[in-house]
């Protein structure tokens, strides 16, 4: 962005403002460069050369666009598409999820970036860059390496960018007042107070923490539940919690006979904390107030005044969006896990056997999805046992799954034979009686033998293959059976596989996402499954199941889970009649 310039700029002037903004910018946790008014680059931080492996020394003075800016893949970025170059030109701040930087090494680096409009001299307009890589860990919290006393006008935007990148990070809603937390102690405060309306319009104190020897300490003895907020009391917290405004406040100020429990538990804040000053504001969204900011000073002599609180309503106006999207992505997926689960069936009681079945969400998808397990008595009195995944992670999966279920019962009800010949029945009648695209499964037929002991007879259509443990700690995997999944050549010819089970042996059945891997192969998820329900074997059903997906699960999973595990009885437990 162009504007006038300097009259009386120079060398000296120019390099004065980038010995200002380096120091800045190596406050910050997260990569950051500043650009001129021509898009040159001016300041880069110890972050952003590690981040882009390059060095700052060959970066200034370079086109920053020209430099860095990336498509997805690896091509230029034509000026005109760059939503970076739109947001210097409009001279807007505006943030992006998903962009490309390309490094010193030609690869590229994928990340989140924040630009805002950078007032350079009261001439030139340039604007800073703050960016991290796109990982759900997010970046290092270290702006509160800030040390000293006022801030300036640059070292308040920095802190500004940081808090919306950090905030907006994460939809975790504990994790985001962790990061709030870390963003003001110890720069502004000693203590912070966080606050939040409850859906009974109580208030919850959710968060009192101070800042001691370089950690963030909790005082969990603070915090809890109070009284709703009274409608008429001047107080600062109840006038926050109302969204009425931002005030200071003292140990004096609750000094005077309470007028409500919010007061109780602010004169003892006051008086366990040893705050001398004190600066209230409100959270709130674009529809409502979800709670209230405190931050507080004990050790520092300094007491907060008017001049720093049109500082904290910035970042309380960034903390009340962050909270609202995590609130609303929260009630979501609890929604949507909801759903789900009352799409899968209950588990029915069988004599001697014990089962027991879990679903998981995606961890970081709010929608519901095409996993999904089954149980059911078969007229001949053997059990049938299923395991699916239906393409896709929406509603229209979820519907899918409901279908596939449904018909998938009332074919294995109805059509005499083994589980290959209803498998190539019912793939045969989906297209004609479904929407349904592509799906895996597992048909197993359960039954008990006249010796006591229980036979599994299954086909596999495209599905990871089903685990069995025996008590003596083996696991091995059951191969056979296999034929393509449901969908992809209707007639497909499928085969069946016959194997008698152990006594006390369990038997394992799962979908793709508690051994799939975007990093990873599939045989590694699969040996690691096989590794720990080994170790599990001679635990209860229950256990070995919760233990199993705890640790089988893997941590960079993006998918939901269903998993059925059987475990038969042992000799002396007679079958069912």
């Amino acid at each position: 962005m162009h504007v006038p310039s300097d009259p009386t700029g120079g060398q000296e002037h120019s390099g004065t403002v980038r010995r200002l903004l380096g120091r800045t910018l190596d406050r910050l946790g997260a990569g950051a460069y500043a650009v001129d008014a021509d898009g040159a680059v001016l300041a880069v931080n110890a972050r952003a050369e590690a981040l882009l492996g390059r060095r700052a020394a060959d970066m200034l003075g370079q086109d920053a666009h020209d430099l860095l800016h990336r498509q997805a893949n690896g091509m230029d970025m034509p000026r005109s598409r760059c939503p970076m170059m739109q947001a210097f030109v409009a001279g807007r701040a505006r943030q992006q999820d998903v962009g490309y930087f390309e490094r010193g090494d030609g690869s590229l680096l994928t990340m989140s970036w924040l630009v805002v409009p950078l007032r350079l001299t009261p001439y030139d307009i340039g604007a800073l860059v703050v960016f991290h890589p796109n990982e759900p860990t997010g970046f290092p919290l270290l702006v509160s390496d800030y040390q000293g006393g006022g801030l300036t006008e640059l070292e308040r935007l920095a802190l500004l960018a940081e808090t919306t990148t950090q905030l907006t990070a994460t939809l975790d809603i504990n994790e985001a007042l962790d990061r709030l937390v870390r963003l003001v102690v110890p720069l502004l405060a000693d203590w912070v107070v966080i606050d939040l309306m409850t859906d009974t319009g109580e208030v919850q104190r959710t968060l009192v923490a101070c800042g001691e020897e370089g950690r963030i300490t909790r005082r969990e003895d603070l915090q809890g539940a109070m009284l709703p907020v009274p409608e008429t009391s001047p107080l600062p917290l109840s006038r926050a919690l109302r969204g009425a405004g931002s005030t200071l406040a003292s140990p004096q100020t609750y000094q005077g006979p309470p007028d409500s429990d919010v007061a109780v538990e602010q004169r003892r804040l006051f008086d366990v904390t040893g705050m001398h000053s004190a600066v209230v504001a409100p959270i709130s969204s674009l529809r409502e107030v979800l709670g209230a900011l405190t931050l507080g000073r004990s050790k520092r002599p300094e007491p907060f005044t008017t001049a720093e609180i049109p500082l904290l309503e910035d970042i309380t106006r960034r903390a009340g969006l962050a909270l609202e999207n995590a609130r609303l992505y929260q009630r979501q997926r609890k929604v949507a896990e909801t759903m789900q689960r009352h799409l899968l069936p209950q588990l029915p009681r069988v004599p001697g056997l014990r089962m027991t079945a879990r679903y998981l969400p995606a961890p970081r998808a709010s929608q519901v999805g095409g996993d999904w397990y089954d149980v059911f008595r078969l007229p001949d009195q053997a059990l049938a046992l299923v395991i699916g995944d239906v393409a896709g992670h929406d509603l229209d999966a979820a519907a899918d799954m409901a279908q596939l279920r449904n018909i998938l019962r009332a074919y294995t009800w109805s059509q005499a034979g083994p589980p290959s010949v209803v498998v190539t029945r019912f793939d045969q009648a989906l297209p004609h009686i479904t929407d349904v695209g592509i799906a895996t499964m597992v048909l197993g037929h359960l039954t008990p033998r006249p010796d006591g002991g229980w036979e599994l007879r299954w086909t596999n259509a495209g599905h990871p293959p089903p685990l069995l443990v025996t008590p003596d700690g083996t696991a091995r995997y059951l191969g056979g059976g296999q034929s393509i999944l449901l969908g992809a050549q209707a007639g497909a010819r499928r085969a069946d596989a016959t194997v008698t089970l152990p006594p006390l042996s369990t038997l394992v059945l799962y979908t793709d996402g508690l051994v799939e891997s975007p990093r990873h192969p599939i045989d590694d998820g699969l040996e690691r499954l096989r590794a720990h329900a080994a170790a599990l074997a001679g635990h209860s059903l229950e256990t070995f199941t919760d233990v199993l997906l705890e640790r089988a699960r893997p941590p960079d999973n993006d998918d939901d889970v269903a998993v059925l595990v059987v475990r038969v009885p042992g000799p002396e437990e007679a079958p069912p009649r």
